[in-house]
């Protein structure tokens, strides 16, 4: 469900989460808290007062599969805000081999810009409906009654007549009828120029794929400036299609989807840095840890606040939310360089999953897993009841195992659930209209013969 701004309080933002995470109320609860500061600073009418206040940063801390993605990805999806979730791993220093650090903020306003197209996608789709199905009937040569001269004999005849006849192939062509038809559309020729796709580590150069692409686009003018339209026949579905596409492209304000795509990522954008602890020096003052210290030092300057150019414009960093997470097993997030650590004041510490914990992902969460496998053979007219026993029994095994190997937090209750179900699944097609009852006993049998034939230890890694 989506919410307003102001709606978003800090303890409905924490309701929300609860929906599909289960603990971790200190992270949630500072999670809540930095949204809501967002929504408090826009209340402020001083400019600069407004200006000064800066985002508060988080830094979570804690073991894999404990919910720190699903916390920062819930959060953007309940806020409506723009978010993207990279690998501090993936971004090396300048002049290293790998990505520029920018390249975050770049596909940030990408992802934002593609976001507010298709909104305003939706708004024009039923004009450019209405004009594409005039189109394909002229196409199809029905007759135009608007065309008809006015001076014509019998004119208001005429215009009844043939304005019925085109509604009833309008009415013919949007319930399908005419979709075997052919039509021959006008379209856009081939572009003279390959499309090359470049390819490098070097993080200054990432952009220049897309810069030939729109230089080129610049130098071969589109459909309607090139000469030599081309024709092509093709079914009125096709068509349809075809013209309803560039219909709404037509109807798009492209510098207000770009102005409004810039200043949402400015005012709410959320990106998220997983596997921050990856990039923490282990000590040794040449070789890998250089480039990883020098990761932090050019994070910096964005977490911050500076402007990065864009293909579509600059954009300011001052106010976007970064949230960033690791598992720290072997340093903590006191061993980041200390100007980083002051940019993520907020630190929150995330709990290893217990068992109970394991239950109530199973049994409390909305889309559960038990949910979702049931749905999945309901396809195949196949019955799954999960007991309470059962749920207990596959949470008392992943526990277990997290124990006993190593500890992946709740995804390990999907590979369990994975191979437990897998003869259901694989014999689903074969057993139409059948009712499996998934409880304590069903569960501690396989688990029993999974563990004798070592099926589960090498599954589950």
């Amino acid at each position: 469900m989506k919410y307003s701004a102001e709606e978003l309080t800090p303890s409905r933002v924490v309701s929300e989460l609860n929906r599909f995470i289960i603990g971790q109320d200190e992270a949630k609860k500072a999670v809540a808290v930095a949204l809501r500061n967002r929504w408090r600073r826009s209340k402020i009418e001083d400019d600069f007062l407004r200006k000064e206040i800066t985002p508060r940063n988080i830094l979570m801390s804690g073991p894999t599969g404990v919910g720190k993605t699903e916390i920062a990805r819930r959060l953007a999806e309940i806020s409506n805000a723009p978010f993207l979730k990279v690998e501090a791993t993936k971004f090396t220093e300048v002049g290293y081999v790998g990505r520029d650090v920018e390249s975050m903020i770049k596909d940030l306003v990408k992802h934002a810009v593609n976001e507010k197209r298709k909104i305003e996608t939706e708004i024009v789709y039923k004009k450019a409906e209405e004009v594409a199905i005039d189109k394909i009937l002229d196409l199809l040569n029905v007759p135009d009654p608007e065309k008809l001269p006015k001076n014509e004999e019998n004119y208001d005849e005429k215009f009844k007549r043939q304005s019925d006849y085109r509604k009833k192939m309008a009415d013919k062509l949007t319930s399908g009828k005419l979709d075997d038809k052919k039509v021959t559309v006008p379209v856009k020729p081939a572009s003279p120029i390959p499309v090359f796709e470049i390819v490098s580590g070097s993080g200054g150069i990432e952009e220049i794929d897309s810069m030939i692409k729109d230089m080129m686009s610049n130098i071969f003018p589109p459909d309607g400036q090139q000469k030599g339209k081309k024709e092509k026949t093709m079914p009125v579905s096709e068509a349809f299609g075809y013209i309803l596409q560039n219909e709404a492209e037509k109807l798009l304000d492209n510098e207000k989807i770009i102005r409004e795509a810039l200043e949402w990522v400015e005012e709410e954008g959320i990106i998220f840095i997983d596997e921050i602890d990856k990039i923490i020096a282990s000590g040794s003052s040449h070789g890998p840890d250089v480039s990883r210290e020098g990761v932090q030092r050019d994070i910096l300057p964005i977490v911050e606040g500076c402007i990065v150019n864009t293909k579509y414009g600059a954009v300011r960093t001052d106010h976007i939310l970064f949230i960033a997470s690791g598992a720290f097993h072997m340093n903590s997030p006191e061993d980041l360089i200390p100007e980083l650590q002051g940019r993520f004041p907020i630190k929150a510490r995330l709990l290893s999953l217990t068992k109970n914990d394991f239950v109530k992902i199973l049994s409390e969460t909305e889309n559960s897993l038990p949910a979702q496998y049931a749905e999945l053979m309901k396809a195949e007219n196949v019955t799954l009841n999960f007991t309470p026993s059962g749920i207990e029994e596959i949470a008392a095994i992943a526990f277990e195992e997290n124990n006993t190997t190593q500890d992946i937090g709740a995804r390990r209750l999907q590979s369990v659930m994975e191979i437990l179900l897998e003869d259901i699944s694989f014999s689903a097609s074969d057993k139409s209209g059948s009712k499996i009852k998934i409880d304590k006993a069903y569960v501690s049998k396989w688990y029993k013969s999974a563990r004798e034939n070592e099926k589960l230890s090498n599954y589950i890694i």
